[in-house]
C-alpha cells in the first residue's frame, strides 16, 4: 500500500514538473523544487533549534542599522517589483478580467516571467525576518503561524510562478507588493529613531491598509466564477488565491474587532517605543496577547514587516 501512495505521489510530482515553464528553468532555484525545499527546511531548522541553541547563553544582537537597512531596501525591491508588474502587462494589455498567461518569448511574455520570479525570490529574502527575530531573541514573535507563513506559503508560489507566471494569478502578487512598500516604509522610519515618529500618524491605518489589500485580491478572482468562459491556463489557483484572500481578511478583521472595538489590543497612552520589529498578522493572530513593553516585535504574510512603534503596530501582519 504505501509503494503504491509512493509511486503515485511520484507521478504527480512528475506530472507537475513537465508542466513548468521553460522559460525559468535557467533562473535561481528554478530548476526543480529541490533546492528551494531545501532552503525553507534549513530555515525552519535554524529558527526551531539551532537559532534558539546558538543564542541560548548570549545576549540579544542590537541590529538596528541592518534592519534600518534591510526595512528601506525592501521598499525599493517591492516598488521596482510592482512598476515590473504594471509594464510587464497590468498598465500595458491585461484587462484586469481574465487575463491569460503568456506563454511566449515575446518581450512582455519574458518580463513577466522576470518580474514573477523575481517576486518569488524576495519571498526567500524576507526570510530574514525570522532570523532577526531570533538574533534579537524576540522568541514568543516565532509562533507556528509566522513560520508556517514564511515557508509554506514561498514553497506553494514556487509551483504557481512555474506553472503560470503571470495572467490574472499575479494579481494578488502585485497587490502584495504594494502593501509592503508602504508596510515597509512605515517600520523603516519606526526604526530610524523617536525623530521620526511625527511621521508615523498614519499607522493607525495599517490595518485597514491589509483588509483592503485581501477585499481586492478575493474580489478580482471572484469575477472568474461569473464568467461565461475564461481561458486562464490553470484555474486551481484561482479557487486557491480565492481562499487565500477570505482566510486573511478573516484574520484581520477579527484583529480589527479585537483591536479598535473591543479595544483590548491597543497599546497603553504611556508606552515607550521599542528598537525595531517586524510584524506579521500571523503573529497577531496567533499571540492574541498585549505586549505591554514598548518593544514588541511581531510578523506579518502575507508576506513580514518590521516595526519600531508601539505594541500595536507590532501585532500587525503581513501577507
Amino acid at each position: 500500500m504505501l509503494q503504491d501512495i509512493g509511486a503515485r505521489a511520484m507521478g504527480v510530482y512528475e506530472y507537475l514538473l513537465k508542466g513548468t515553464d521553460p522559460r525559468l528553468w535557467s533562473y535561481p532555484l528554478m530548476g526543480s523544487p529541490v533546492n528551494m525545499s531545501a532552503i525553507l527546511l534549513t530555515y525552519i531548522f535554524f529558527v526551531l533549534v539551532a537559532g534558539p541553541r546558538f543564542m541560548a547563553n548570549r545576549k540579544p544582537f542590537q541590529l538596528k542599522e541592518a534592519m534600518i537597512t534591510y526595512n528601506f531596501s525592501m521598499v525599493a525591491l517591492n516598488a521596482f517589483i510592482v512598476y515590473e508588474f504594471l509594464m510587464s502587462g497590468w498598465a500595458t494589455t491585461y484587462t484586469w478580467r481574465c487575463d491569460a498567461v503568456d506563454y511566449s518569448d515575446s518581450p512582455q511574455g519574458l518580463r513577466m516571467v522576470r518580474v514573477a520570479w523575481l517576486f518569488l525570490f524576495s519571498k526567500f529574502i524576507e526570510l530574514l525576518d525570522t532570523v532577526f527575530f531570533v538574533l534579537r531573541k524576540k522568541h514568543g514573535q516565532i509562533t507556528f503561524l509566522h513560520v508556517f507563513h514564511h515557508s509554506f506559503m514561498p514553497w506553494t508560489w514556487w509551483w504557481g510562478v512555474s506553472l503560470a507566471p503571470g495572467g490574472i494569478g499575479s494579481f494578488h502578487a502585485m497587490v502584495n507588493c504594494i502593501v509592503h512598500v508602504i508596510m515597509y516604509s512605515y517600520y523603516g522610519l519606526s526604526a530610524a529613531g523617536p525623530r521620526f515618529q511625527k511621521f508615523l500618524w498614519w499607522k493607525k491605518y495599517m490595518t485597514a491598509i491589509q483588509l483592503v489589500q485581501f477585499v481586492m485580491v478575493s474580489l478580482h478572482v471572484t469575477q472568474y466564477y461569473f464568467m461565461d468562459s475564461c481561458d486562464y491556463q490553470v484555474p486551481l489557483f484561482i479557487h486557491l488565491i480565492w481562499m487565500y484572500g477570505t482566510f486573511f481578511f478573516v484574520l484581520f478583521s477579527n484583529f480589527w474587532y479585537q483591536a479598535y472595538v473591543k479595544g483590548k489590543r491597543l497599546p497603553k497612552q504611556d508606552s515607550k517605543p521599542g528598537l525595531n520589529g517586524k510584524a506579521n498578522g500571523t503573529t497577531m493572530v496567533a499571540n492574541g496577547k498585549h505586549h505591554k513593553k514598548g518593544n514588541s516585535n511581531g510578523t506579518s504574510n502575507g508576506s513580514s514587516h518590521h516595526e519600531n512603534g508601539s505594541a500595536h503596530a507590532g501585532k500587525m501582519k503581513k501577507s
